[in-house]
């Protein structure tokens, strides 16, 4: 019952330490009590993703004189969903995870002492002993509101929203934040009556103030009825009461009102960048992914198991991660890229201007309208907004957001300089393709200047 790295949680993040050091040599098992593959293959990333793309295609279709009509399917659509998740069908990944010799195990997994890992599966409870560490990379969970009736009224959350058979008659969203707005659109162009609840003036608060006004402007355009300043006080079936006295009614209702990570006291694992968890003797217990707190979405929680795979193998023969080495999510703390897949798409990475003036930074902003040859023959009236972040005194790159249709493939470009630390000088030798929305980029150093 003893392995070298013993890994709770099979989600993504999980996977991808337990396939780190599997294929290091060190004998590995992955716990996993519901689907391997977690979270994002089949209540998250991939099925809400795959609801937004027909709709996305036929919108950005449609934005191009010549073509003529179009509707979407919404049984075909929900077909597509379900092949991304092998109808919450998991052997095809338990059968990579056996193929990368990772050891799977069934069952709810928890730590109980040093090194020391007790399974609870169909079969009792079984105690297995970790020779170099384990990992918890249990995830997150929705975060559930303090509602007047919220323990008495079915709601639909995260998982519901993505894996649900049929399209809902009417959808309340209460909360605007990706999976809110996300999942709004999504319905409301599969033909459902959506409502969404936003607490404050604007969705996606933490982004940069333009966004949330854009991606209002496209839910509405999809006959979302937007309500801001939406603060729920009750909750009961097909009605929610907001604080104002407003009454807001559907079919269902989704609380999309964030997440936790999934831990007894729903309080994150504080980590070092190698993953180790703080306050515990022996350096031997390491987390990666939600469960840190450091950045909820599953790219970086991947970003992370590497780095946490890594750095259990070197441990192991001997040496010490070396700073900003692979043993290292240094990252987490500079350039975080995120996409929401609404349609205006939201692009970002790195330091909005108000987080990075409160970190004291002598900053620029440039912001502009994306309005160059290749947005114009992307889409008739192309519609979209830029900004860039700069700090003065290194000259770098710290933020840079795109709005607008299918910018998600121009953020790796900005990620890859605010990672690098290119400098604005550098980057008028980066020459964008004519004629491709990317040559915003050559507008934004103009606008920068010399």
């Amino acid at each position: 019952m003893d392995f070298d790295v013993i890994v709770i949680g099979g989600g993504p993040v999980g996977e991808n330490v337990a396939w780190r050091t599997a294929a290091g040599g060190l004998s590995t098992a992955m716990i996993e009590k519901e689907l391997v593959g977690g979270e994002c293959s089949y209540w998250a990333c991939m099925p809400s993703k795959a609801l937004l793309r027909s709709g996305h295609a036929l919108a950005a279709a449609q934005r191009v004189r010549g073509v003529v009509g179009g509707s979407l399917d919404a049984a075909a659509v929900l077909e597509r969903r379900t092949g991304f998740t092998s109808d919450w069908d998991d052997s095809g990944q338990v059968k990579w995870a056996e193929s990368e010799n990772i050891h799977v195990l069934r069952g709810d997994g928890e730590v109980t002492g040093e090194r020391e890992v007790t399974v609870r599966g169909a079969d009792g409870e079984t105690v297995y002993r970790a020779r170099q560490a384990v990992v918890v990379c249990t995830g997150s969970v929705p975060k559930m509101p303090p509602l007047d009736g919220i323990d008495d009224t079915p709601v639909w959350t995260s998982r519901e929203a993505t894996s649900a058979r049929e399209v809902p008659d009417s959808l309340v969203v209460l909360g605007g934040g990706v999976v809110g707005v996300e999942m709004a659109q999504a319905w409301a162009r599969l033909g459902s009556d959506v409502k969404l609840v936003v607490s404050g003036d604007r969705p996606l608060p933490k982004m940069e103030d333009f966004v949330g006004p854009l991606v209002v402007e496209g839910l509405e355009a999809d006959g979302v009825e937007v309500l801001l300043n939406g603060r729920a006080s009750a909750i009961k079936p097909g009605e929610l009461t907001l604080q104002d006295g407003r009454t807001v009614r559907g079919s269902h209702i989704l609380v999309a009102t964030g997440r936790v990570p999934a831990t007894k006291d729903a309080k994150p694992l504080t980590i070092d960048d190698s993953g180790l968890v703080s306050g515990v003797d022996g350096r031997w217990l390491y987390a990666a992914g939600d469960v840190t707190g450091r950045a909820l979405l599953t790219h970086q929680g991947k970003y992370q198991a590497r780095a946490v795979g890594t750095a259990i193998l070197e441990r192991s023969r001997g040496f010490e991660p070396k700073e900003r080495s692979a043993g290292q999510a240094w990252a987490d703390h500079v350039a975080v890229p995120q996409v929401v897949f609404t349609d205006p798409e939201v692009a970002f990475v790195g330091h909005t201007a108000e987080e990075a003036r409160a970190a004291g930074r002598d900053i620029k902003v440039v912001d502009l309208d994306i309005a160059v040859a290749g947005s114009s023959l992307h889409a008739d009236g192309y519609k979209g907004r830029t900004r860039m972040v700069v700090d003065e005194r290194t000259r770098t790159l710290v933020g840079v957001t795109f709005v607008g249709q299918d910018v998600a493939e121009l953020l790796h470009s900005a990620t890859v300089a605010i990672v690098g630390e290119v400098t604005v000088d550098r980057l008028w030798h980066a020459v964008p393709s004519y004629p491709t929305i990317s040559e915003v980029w050559l507008r934004m150093l103009e606008s920068y200047g010399l």
